[in-house]
């Protein structure tokens, strides 16, 4: 009897040791997951739309009008460029166009009034020369016919006449072409010179128009590269204009906190700088591709959770709201 009471008793006493047990796990289950957890975390950053200010030709920095920090408008000055190959090229140009012209205005013109008169002294000359042929041509052949002289003087007086007349030809064309001018394809060729030089001068003077950089929109002045005196090549930046009215925030959420975050849906996030909440509207979600898996496959044996790119923009304004600046959402 004794023995299966202390049975009894030990029975009882590992029973009352094992539900304490179970009571404060399940107790420390439930702090865990209700009580004592923190909401996640999510860090962005504010960013705003730039452009950088290059130049389609190399030169040297002749003057700098804006300084890092400067508000510019559309149209403002920004920096003046050196380049005297570009000078010269125009020279080269002007003179190409200058020469097109002329010959343009020579092919319209046609020829001068002395090339003119010229062609019809010889044309005079000519016709002269023709009726001399055609009369002695008629006194041989009747001579030949009577029996005075040769075949032979007959062949050559026709022969006479018939060279005569082809300088008359000649002659005559000259004359015709000196009084009509150029031909049509000439002017229309000469035309087009002219058009291809003008061109050649416009190209140029758009490349002295690169020389002088002028603000696109309106914006601030993030950063300058080059000092005056510095050479630049083609392409190369001159400074980067940040577009302060155009600013949103970026941030890098895994996809299981992405229920709460989705598009054109509302957020608040706190700004450290100024210890303020503002509002922002989401307007950009996308992947970052397979480089951004948080949690391996096989590390866990679960899927993989991918890192999505969020943008919101401030709903209100803040002032003073600058890149960089941390944005906290929880």
């Amino acid at each position: 009897m004794a023995t299966n009471q202390q049975k009894k008793q030990h029975n009882n006493i590992l029973l009352a040791i094992l539900g304490f047990i179970i009571v404060t796990i399940i107790v420390g289950l439930i702090g865990f997951l209700i009580i004592d957890r923190k909401p996640s975390i999510i860090q962005g950053q504010v960013e705003v739309d730039e452009y950088r200010v290059s130049s389609k030709v190399p030169g040297r920095i002749k003057e700098l009008r804006v300084r890092e920090g400067d508000f510019v408008r559309a149209g403002d000055t920004l920096a003046i460029l050196e380049a005297p190959e570009v000078i010269a090229k125009m020279q080269q140009a002007q003179g190409a166009e200058d020469a097109a012209a002329a010959l343009e205005q020579m092919a319209k013109n046609g020829a001068r009034k002395e090339q003119i008169q010229g062609a019809y002294q010889l044309l005079i000359q000519a016709q002269a020369g023709l009726e001399l042929a055609d009369s002695i041509l008629r006194r041989t052949t009747h001579l030949y016919e009577q029996g005075v002289v040769s075949a032979q003087k007959r062949d050559e007086a026709q022969a006479n006449y018939k060279a005569s007349e082809a300088r008359m030809k000649a002659a005559k064309s000259q004359y015709d072409m000196a009084v009509n001018g150029a031909r049509e394809e000439e002017r229309l060729a000469a035309e087009a010179q002219v058009n291809r030089a003008r061109g050649a001068v416009e190209e140029v003077n758009a490349y002295i128009g690169e020389t002088v950089q002028i603000a696109q929109k309106d914006g601030e002045v993030s950063c300058i590269y080059p000092k005056e005196g510095e050479l630049v090549g083609t392409g190369s930046p001159i400074m980067t204009i940040s577009m302060m009215d155009n600013i949103w925030g970026t941030f890098n959420v895994r996809e299981d906190e992405l229920k709460d975050i989705q598009m054109g849906k509302e957020v608040t996030a706190y700004v450290p700088a100024f210890d303020k909440e503002i509002k922002m509207k989401v307007y950009y979600i996308k992947d970052q591709g397979s480089f951004a898996v948080w949690k391996a496959t096989k590390a866990n044996g679960q899927y993989d959770l991918k890192t999505f790119e969020v943008k919101a923009r401030p709903v209100d304004k803040l002032e003073g709201l600058r890149p960089g600046m941390s944005l906290i959402i929880k």
